[in-house]
């Protein structure tokens, strides 16, 4: 602003106070000021004597008029500095007081220049040098970068698989097929009506078949072109300059963390395992049933021996077999919600006789029934909102993906996939049963 009223002040001192305009061969007359040549003789025409100053009315004795190099050189000046004020504001400039952005305020996430550091707004917030700022946030679009090629590695294998496994089932469609018609060629008079009946349900089966894959090779489709764009917009933003890295970088950070991955049900369901409980882990006041496969709570607790696998402070009890590698997937059905529930894994070193975080940090990924609830153990828990009420639990354990998920088992609807975290010790099935509540494996 300032230097804008002294800009004005030096166009003023530049211009001929007759014609308003930039001085033109400037000269001065005896009361020291100048005026263009060819105005002060218009002005002075027809006089003889007695020449008065068009500006202060003093009177000249004669037409004295002295050339003024040093006012034609600022009124050159002038010219340049007026041209250079016309030019098209700097870019990057603070927009309220037009300033140099050279800060980034963490709270607000945007870019503010020394003056907004200062004002009521900002005083309190924590702000950094917007170098530093972009090399921050620039490790941490780093981070999802390599978390999220992790991501497309993880779905392109599973559209491998996918296929594979399609082209399996087809290949044994078009063996039986075959095999069937090489039979009823012997019997076709007999049998030709069994022969179209099983033709038909095959064909039905293959029809079904590729629904299924197409719907399925569909959204693993989506999913990587989602995640290719958006590794090429994070790519993008990497190399830019800091002030366009953190322009909407929230939003894009946001979207890093939305990122979820589903496989389809085909592919979840074909790693189904026969989960039995282990009676030696059980709460003495969790009964089993015999074989392992139901669960329920009772109000006495069982005369049972406190061995170091049995859990005595918590009402839980794990599966019979772990788990250190691979994908595997069993269901549970609540029979009785009672007080409330967990399902998931837990890690082989959770504490059996005190009490222990109910989060992967404190070895357990799982969901949570309670009171029509549901939420994720994760710190701080995450509410979960099924469209419908699952009767049945899918659990879906990808060891080396360092996955657990949770389905609805009827539907196929996700309702929870823990974030991508290396396993590194062994897993096993895990059950957490309140007053009231009876579980069986399906």
């Amino acid at each position: 602003m300032a230097a804008a009223a002294q800009l004005g002040n030096l166009q003023e001192e530049a211009t001929c106070s007759i014609c308003l305009e930039y001085f033109k061969d400037p000269v001065t007359i005896e009361c020291g000021h100048n005026f263009c040549r060819s105005c002060i003789t218009q002005s002075w025409e027809g006089r003889d004597e007695n020449f008065p100053c068009p500006q202060c009315r003093e009177i000249s004795s004669g037409k004295n008029l002295r050339p003024n190099r040093l006012v034609g050189n600022v009124v050159e000046i002038a010219k340049q500095l007026h041209l250079s004020s016309l030019r098209p504001p700097e870019e990057n400039l603070c927009e309220k007081h037009e300033e140099k952005l050279r800060l980034f305020c963490a709270e607000d996430q945007r870019l503010i220049c020394w003056v907004c550091r200062e004002s009521k707004e900002h005083k309190t917030h924590s702000a950094s040098p917007i170098e530093e700022a972009a090399e921050e946030h620039k490790v941490k679009l780093q981070e999802w970068l390599c978390q999220l090629k992790k991501e497309e590695e993880y779905i392109l294998e599973s559209k491998v698989k996918e296929e594979e496994q399609y082209k399996t089932m087809r290949d044994k469609l078009r063996t039986e097929k075959k095999k069937i018609e090489f039979e009823f060629e012997k019997l076709r008079q007999l049998l030709k009506e069994n022969e179209q009946t099983l033709n038909r349900r095959l064909e039905e089966m293959e029809k079904k078949i590729t629904m299924v894959e197409n719907a399925n090779i569909t959204k693993l489709s989506n999913q990587i072109t989602s995640l290719k764009a958006l590794i090429t917009e994070i790519e993008k933003k990497c190399e830019a300059p800091a002030w366009e890295l953190l322009k909407d970088v929230r939003s894009t950070l946001i979207r890093c963390d939305n990122v979820k991955i589903q496989c389809p049900e085909v592919v979840v369901k074909s790693y189904k395992v026969m989960v039995t409980l282990d009676p030696d882990t059980a709460h003495p006041q969790l009964l089993l049933s015999e074989g392992g496969r139901r669960v329920r709570w009772t109000d006495t607790a069982q005369p049972l021996p406190d061995t170091p696998k049995r859990f005595t402070y918590y009402p839980c009890v794990l599966g019979s077999e772990g788990f250190t590698s691979g994908r595997h997937y069993w269901e549970v059905q609540p029979l009785q919600e009672g007080r409330g529930w967990n399902v998931g894994v837990a890690a082989e070193s959770v504490d059996r006789k005190g009490s222990f975080t109910w989060s992967p940090e404190g070895g357990v990924w799982a969901v949570q029934g309670l009171g029509g609830q549901y939420r994720a153990l994760t710190y701080p828990r995450t509410p979960l909102s099924p469209r419908e009420k699952p009767l049945k639990l899918g659990v879906y354990l990808d060891y080396e993906g360092g996955r657990l998920s949770l389905y609805n088992a009827d539907s196929m609807e996700l309702l929870y996939t823990s974030p991508q975290a290396p396993f590194t010790e062994r897993l096993f099935p895990y059950f957490w049963i309140e007053a009231g509540t009876e579980m069986r494996l399906v």
